[in-house]
């Protein structure tokens, strides 16, 4: 018996319902799948920004690390440096004055640019040689050099001002000091070879001739050198290079 129309659109109904309901759950079931999905990537995503940003941090903190060990490392290789140049600066003094004495330049752990009793003056080092018996010039220049040094070899006014204030007035207006400086072949010669180019002679003839150079106490710096024979004898000053930028502790020197 056939279906009349009312039980037809009723079925008709009902299958359209269902399969809607059959569309949604579908379209439900995807939503939510995608929302899940979604999810799980976000989360992954913070959990690898944040796994890189400690990553980041941790390299950040062994960089800084590996900064200040290289500091260390460069501040130790300068003093390192500083203290090979200083021995190097010893051993070249003492292989050129053998008969040096390290305990003249050193007392205890302390190492000074001159020898005890020497006078430090623009990086050279200055002995005023006081006590009796007074020298020849000859026997000036030889004590001089047996002291590993030379008669004063004056460079500049400045020097010559400074050798000046330190000399003081002995036994007569004639006695002076011998400098490293005498007549050869008629021109003026340093001890060094060099040729006399400042010429602080006195402006009349004032002791006994010659062929050495004296430096009179109590005179004006430009005008204090006299001439004298060899059989004058005199006071002296001796000269030598201070050691400069010496300031490693050198406590075993002092045992050579």
């Amino acid at each position: 018996m056939a279906k009349d129309s009312h039980e037809e659109i009723y079925e008709n109904v009902q299958t359209i319902s269902n399969e809607r309901k059959k569309e949604t759950s579908i379209t439900c079931s995807s939503r939510l799948l995608s929302l899940w999905i979604i999810s799980f990537l976000l989360v992954g995503s913070i959990s690898v920004n944040i796994w890189m940003s400690l990553q980041i941090h941790k390299q950040e903190a062994t960089f800084q690390e590996l900064e200040m060990k290289m500091g260390k490392l460069q501040n130790d290789s300068e003093v390192l440096t500083h203290e090979n140049n200083d021995l190097n600066l010893w051993l070249s003094f003492f292989l050129k004055f053998k008969n040096v004495q390290v305990s003249n330049y050193c007392n205890g752990e302390k190492c000074q640019p001159c020898q005890e009793g020497w006078v430090e003056f623009q990086k050279k080092c200055y002995l005023f040689i006081e006590k009796h018996p007074w020298k020849t010039w000859k026997e000036s220049h030889e004590l001089c050099k047996n002291k590993s040094a030379d008669l004063v070899v004056i460079d500049h006014l400045q020097e010559q001002e400074f050798l000046s204030k330190q000399i003081k007035f002995y036994y007569d207006e004639y006695h002076g000091y011998w400098l490293g400086l005498r007549e050869m072949n008629n021109r003026w010669v340093w001890t060094d070879g060099r040729y006399d180019t400042l010429g602080f002679w006195m402006g009349s003839v004032y002791g006994s001739s010659g062929p050495f150079a004296l430096l009179i106490p109590g005179k004006s710096p430009t005008k204090s050198w006299d001439t004298s024979d060899n059989a004058f004898l005199n006071k002296f000053i001796c000269e030598q290079e201070a050691l400069q930028k010496l300031e490693t502790r050198a406590s075993w020197l002092s045992d050579l």
